[in-house]
């Protein structure tokens, strides 16, 4: 079936307390890509986020990011007044991370000392969450327990898990736990009603799950051996890309590796466990740089960059042949950018997952030739294509931004000598909206024909990714019903 969607992270949805949430904006903004014809809403990773920002950095791999919650939704409760929630003035276009790092958690606190903690539903929750939820909750306690601090700048008993030490402590921390496990519950009624609504609406969710964990979080803190770390559980090797054309050293991303031979032996629960409460979440599961799960990029720890990495084989066709013993056969995008090697094909092939094309990568002076697999007439039906992804620039700006030659030859892809470079972003669209794909994912920023301004990130930078937002302006019927006629014609709905 031919379907189209749109990228919008959570976060970018417009929404007056200063990020977006789970508020009315994100069920209007549903409604909204019904009529315009959409079937997929694709997201970003909904985890806590950590130093940085980024949700591919997150403190849980299984828990929600606070900041989402509705807090009008807790005013209609009764756990919070009008006044005490004030809305965020100024930069409507950028989330203020360190205003909401200073605000929120304050409020959601005052939400909590309303909250009847003997509620059924809540006690349902902890219940059936409880093998992820227990642990994530304490160790945010304790995070705050030592003002902030990542775990292994911990107490060393603490750092390393040790359960007496850790009970001598629950005492001055259970309120902070119980407080944690409050968040997590709102969260999740709110984003399972929200999901809900959006299915109703012809709406499928497409999630985004990380390939690796941050080395600041509950995961690698309370389950060391599932990781490649020393005695005193310092890393040894860490994660990475090595040099392409994003970076000429390499990204370096500094998570901790898998010990993927403990992972083989335990029939990869940790990764049955996580791949399952992700599709209770979404309806899909974008999986991030799939080709890890074939060969992954080894960086010894305490590199500066990612120049003298080692490629190591990752269990991949094992790991995918138990989560569909395990869970079935489920809806799986596989995340496949950057060069692929035949062995990472022959995986793909093996789980029968559609991987991504991405238009930016189709027009390099360097192969300029008809056969390139990122053109459109080449994708293939089992297929995602997108004009760029939240690591790509917007496609106006990726127009701008190219040379001359490039520039010519998507001019003559494209036959069309007369679009103002300026408004180049829907025959872009059009063309891979023709294309054989089964699915195709637009950033909304590239329907808007926005500029690098509303890039959602620029890899090996910090500072001034993750912000992006929407506005009310975004949202025309002008804007809606174009998206549905091009949908339509290209026969997407």
């Amino acid at each position: 079936m031919r379907k189209a969607g749109i990228l919008l992270p959570i976060s970018a949805l417009k929404d007056k307390y200063g990020i977006g949430g789970f508020s009315s904006d994100a069920y209007e903004f549903v409604d909204w890509l019904s009529e315009a014809g959409q079937s997929y809403w694709q997201i970003l990773p909904l985890g806590p986020t950590s130093f940085g920002d980024s949700p591919y950095q997150s403190f849980s791999s299984f828990a929600g990011n606070p900041y989402y919650i509705s807090l009008d939704d807790l005013v209609f409760e009764g756990l919070l007044k009008k006044e005490e929630i004030a809305e965020k003035q100024g930069t409507e276009r950028a989330v203020d991370y360190k205003w909401l790092f200073d605000t929120r958690i304050k409020i959601l606190k005052k939400a909590f000392s309303r909250f009847d903690i003997k509620n059924e539903e809540y006690f349902s929750f902890v219940t059936e969450n409880i093998k992820w939820l227990e642990n994530y909750a304490l160790f945010m306690a304790l995070k705050s327990h030592y003002g902030g601090l990542p775990w292994y700048e911990w107490d060393f008993d603490i750092k390393m898990y040790q359960e007496k030490e850790i009970e001598k402590l629950l005492p001055k921390i259970q309120g902070e736990i119980d407080f944690w496990k409050f968040v997590q519950y709102k969260f999740y009624s709110q984003w399972y009603k929200l999901k809900e609504y959006a299915n109703s609406k012809g709406i499928k969710i497409i999630g985004d799950i990380p390939i690796y964990v941050s080395y600041d979080s509950v995961d690698v803190w309370s389950e060391p051996a599932l990781f490649e770390l020393e005695s005193d559980k310092t890393p040894i090797n860490v994660a990475g890309c090595p040099p392409d054309g994003f970076s000429k050293q390499g990204q370096l991303w500094g998570n901790p590796l898998y010990k993927w031979d403990v992972h083989l032996e335990s029939g990869f629960l940790w990764w049955i466990e996580r791949l399952n409460h992700c599709f209770k979440m979404y309806d899909t599961v974008r999986i991030d740089h799939f080709r890890g799960f074939d060969e992954y990029y080894s960086i010894s720890y305490g590199s500066k960059d990612a120049t003298n990495g080692k490629w190591e084989k990752a269990p991949g066709r094992e790991l995918f042949k138990k989560v569909r013993e395990k869970l079935g056969k489920k809806e799986i995008i596989a995340e496949d950018l950057g060069f692929v090697t035949d062995t990472v094909k022959e995986l793909l092939d093996y789980c029968e997952f559609p991987g991504m094309k991405v238009f930016q990568f189709g027009f390099d002076e360097r192969d300029m030739g008809s056969k390139n697999d990122y053109l459109p007439h080449n994708y293939q039906e089992c297929s995602v294509a997108y004009t760029g992804t939240h690591d790509n620039p917007t496609i106006v700006s990726w127009f701008f931004e190219i040379n001359k030659n490039e520039r010519a030859m998507v001019r003559n892809y494209l036959c069309d000598y007369h679009t103002p470079d300026s408004e180049i972003n829907f025959p872009i669209i059009g063309a891979i909206m023709r294309s054989r794909s089964n699915l195709v994912i637009i950033p909304l920023q590239d329907y808007l024909g926005y500029d690098s301004r509303s890039r959602i990130n620029k890899p090996s930078t910090i500072g001034s990714n993750w912000t992006w937002r929407t506005t009310e302006n975004d949202f025309s019927k002008e804007l809606q019903t174009k998206i549905r006629i091009i949908t339509k014609m290209t026969g997407r709905i």
